[in-house]
């Protein structure tokens, strides 16, 4: 096996880093990233055409830092080019104008070694010079966009801007490139050896709880203990609430955290009532409050509620006896706005209502007293965000639309002040996505894809920011997912089904690592049955069947776990739909019929108690198509097409839908009303509609339908991207 370190014949350097002064910064953390990387154990000592892989990257050779006392410029930088395996350069529009990074790049191409090159982008833009008006932007010297006989190329990169690679994706990249290894195979390595580090984490974070809650309560075992011992044993309980549960969030151990509250509880039991302080009491709601987020994460809405509603009596009191405290008022606040997000989940959109407007009240009497309280601000604008959800659930599109508004521009107005506040940053990207999903509601594709893109961008940053943090990558995956399946509506069906099979992979991942997550478990169930439907309509059945056989695993176990939550019960529903329509076109007609049977009997009570809410409205009419196409009875299937159009026809809102009136469509084609379809047909033409379901019925029809080239560069321009490459 070869040893730490060793390089090729001929060579000293594992690398040489090029790089703008301007960028030191990046080529600091590159040099740190490379040298200090562990090469996985079970790659070692493997031949590649690049020589024995060694443990480690070292030495790599950083200009201007190995250059400082060098008194011949040139000839040191030509000797360590020559004697490095490969070259690194730091692209942005600085490096882009240097002359140095220009004459780097010439250098180790004229040693014959141009496939040895590897880009990393940090800023500006690759192979805009080109672009009237944009030559600023480059970010590539000219030495890597022309070979030496001057002809154009391509480089290949790595990307660290915002929304792209993020850091430990472009580190692995280049990696890969320099050890001469798959990508995927390094990538899959290294994420065992992150989940094993995750692992470790939890397991001392478990020891930290045991000693602690064992000095907690060891300190009221006497009913004399001091004061002193008494702050003591706060102090513990407080560490234990805060950064111990913070830590163990974001590596989502739900069950270690579970056991941390719990032994908190025990703690507050424990103490002797005449001695229990306001300080006490805060921990007390605290504690509760966070048994209810980790029942609401494991989807046990009935006990989330039980804790949220004991943390939410102990916080009024508190809040009532100090109104001027704006910490206790801000605690009050944000119970209440759990009871209602849990309410929310039930689908008791009059309870959550009521919930989100008394904390809304807490916050404005606050804020009279701080108005420039930057929490109370952020507070409000998730309760902006809350309370949108609720409206839109009711079909009050406009008056969503203003909730939303109004969180964004509260969300801007706080980012700006505290620009690397992730917690903000995120909630930024949500109102982006907020605003996303009322655009397609009105049938605006492209504003919705650009808004779901910005949101992709911040969620991507953010999580290339904490790679470790479970949460953050929860939340790239969702919106992976979302985006994709816009993509989807405008044709662009290849990068829909890409990055729902991202959100897939990543939500599986996430999955192994906490299987009490039901968040986890939900997404990869609900992003496979989508992507299951694009698959199947792109003319995969099998890959579509396996990803819905795996879709209906796992939503039987969650509609099993708590038969309260609509949207788990909505999006069982749905899977049962695409298993319908899988089964179907494999000519299992009445294993077809049976299926999407039982997703009309989910649907039933919801359809009742969520009469406006989009999602429900979509899957029920849906579903009552679907059983049409597969009953035997003329009569009844014409029954059912009549319900479908009247369900779309008589919408409270959001008419302009393009999703909604593509059901329209197949309602009114099936129904032999041509005549009253084309005119439909024709909006959703004009709104560049192209999801792959509407072009099968209307291909079905013969009814002609090009691609609307007016709203490809409408989209191209919205999004500031390439066009999208639509597959029929």
């Amino acid at each position: 096996m070869s040893s730490e370190g060793s390089i090729g014949p001929g060579y000293r350097y594992r690398a040489f880093i090029s790089y703008s002064h301007q960028d030191k910064a990046w080529a600091a953390w590159l040099h740190r990233a490379l040298e200090t990387y562990v090469i996985p154990k079970r790659l070692v000592g493997k031949s590649t055409a690049m020589g024995v892989i060694p443990a480690r990257l070292a030495p790599v050779f950083r200009d201007r830092d190995e250059l400082a006392s060098a008194d011949d410029l040139g000839r040191t930088v030509n000797a360590a080019l020559a004697q490095s395996e490969c070259l690194l350069v730091i692209c942005s529009p600085q490096a882009a104008v240097s002359r140095w990074v220009n004459e780097e790049v010439l250098s180790f191409k004229r040693l014959g070694r141009d496939e040895r090159i590897f880009c990393l982008i940090v800023a500006g833009e690759p192979n805009v010079s080109r672009v009237d008006g944009r030559e600023a932007e480059e970010c590539f010297v000219p030495a890597l966009r022309y070979r030496l006989g001057g002809e154009a190329i391509e480089p290949i990169a790595a990307d660290v801007r915002l929304g792209s690679d993020g850091k430990l994706i472009a580190k692995i990249k280049l990696l890969a490139g320099i050890l001469d290894v798959a990508f995927d195979d390094l990538k899959q390595r290294d994420l065992h050896r992150r989940m094993r580090r995750a692992m470790a984490l939890a397991v001392v974070a478990l020891c930290i709880m045991t000693v602690t809650t064992g000095l907690a309560i060891s300190a009221f075992i006497s009913r004399h203990a001091a004061e002193r011992r008494q702050k003591e044993a706060e102090d513990l309980v407080s560490f234990m609430l805060g950064d111990l549960n913070d830590k163990l969030a974001q590596v989502s151990r739900l069950d270690i955290m579970e056991a941390v509250d719990d032994q908190a509880m025990k703690y507050f039991q424990a103490q002797p009532m005449d001695e229990v302080t306001d300080r006490a009491l805060a921990q007390r709601a605290s504690a509760l409050e966070k048994i209810g987020s980790v029942r609401l994460d494991q989807g046990q809405l009935a006990a989330a509620m039980t804790s949220y509603q004991a943390a939410n009596a102990v916080a009024k009191r508190l809040a009532d006896a100090a109104p001027a405290n704006i910490e206790r008022q801000l605690a009050f606040a944000e119970v209440g706005a759990f009871i209602g997000m849990t309410q929310w989940r039930q689908g008791k959109l009059d309870d959550a209502q009521r919930s989100f407007a008394g904390a809304q009240t807490t916050l404005q009497r606050a804020a009279v007293l701080a108005p420039g309280n930057t929490q109370l601000a952020f507070q409000r604008a998730t309760l902006d965000n809350n309370i949108g959800h609720v409206m839109e659930a009711r079909g009050e599109l406009d008056q969503a639309a203003a909730q939303y508004r109004h969180m964004l521009a509260q969300m801007q107005d706080l980012v700006i002040g505290q620009p690397h506040n992730a917690d903000w940053v995120e909630y930024l990207g949500s109102a982006y996505n907020n605003l996303g999903k009322l655009a397609l509601m009105r049938g605006d594709l492209a504003e919705a894809v650009a808004r779901y893109g910005a949101d992709e961008r911040i969620q991507s940053g953010l999580s290339a920011a904490e790679p470790k943090n479970m949460s953050r990558r929860d939340n790239l995956l969702t919106v992976h997912a979302i985006l994709g399946r816009t993509q989807a509506l405008t044709g662009d069906t290849t990068a829909g089904m890409d990055r729902l099979q991202r959100a897939v992979d990543m939500a599986t991942q996430l999955g192994v690592l906490d299987p009490s997550n039901t968040d986890f478990q939900e997404h990869a169930a609900l992003y496979a049955t989508q992507l299951s439907r694009l698959r199947r309509l792109s003319g995969d059945l099998p890959s579509a069947t396996a990803l819905t056989d795996k879709a209906l695993s796992i939503f039987t176990g969650l509609a099993r776990h708590d038969p309260d939550n609509a949207a788990w019960q909505r999006e069982y529903a749905e899977a049962l739909v695409e298993q319908a329509a899988q089964l179907r076109e494999a000519g299992r007609q009445d294993e077809a019929r049976e299926r999407v049977t039982a997703a009309l009997h989910a649907l039933a009570p919801l359809m009742v108690q969520l009469p406006d809410d989009r999602s429900t409205l979509l899957a029920g009419t849906a579903a009552r198509l679907s059983l049409a196409t597969v009953t035997t009875d003329e009569q009844a299937a014409r029954q059912l097409r009549s319900e479908a159009l009247d369900s779309v026809q008589t919408a409270r809102s959001g008419q302009g839908d393009p999703r909604l009136q593509a059901l329209r469509v197949e309602a009114l084609l099936a129904l032999q009303r041509k005549p009253d379809a084309t005119a439909v047909i024709q909006r959703l033409w004009a709104s560049g509609y192209r999801d792959p379901g509407l072009l099968r019925v209307l291909r079905r029809e013969h009814i002609d339908y090009p691609v609307n080239q007016a709203f490809q560069h409408e989209l191209l321009v919205a999004t500031g991207g390439g066009p999208p490459q639509e597959r029929e």
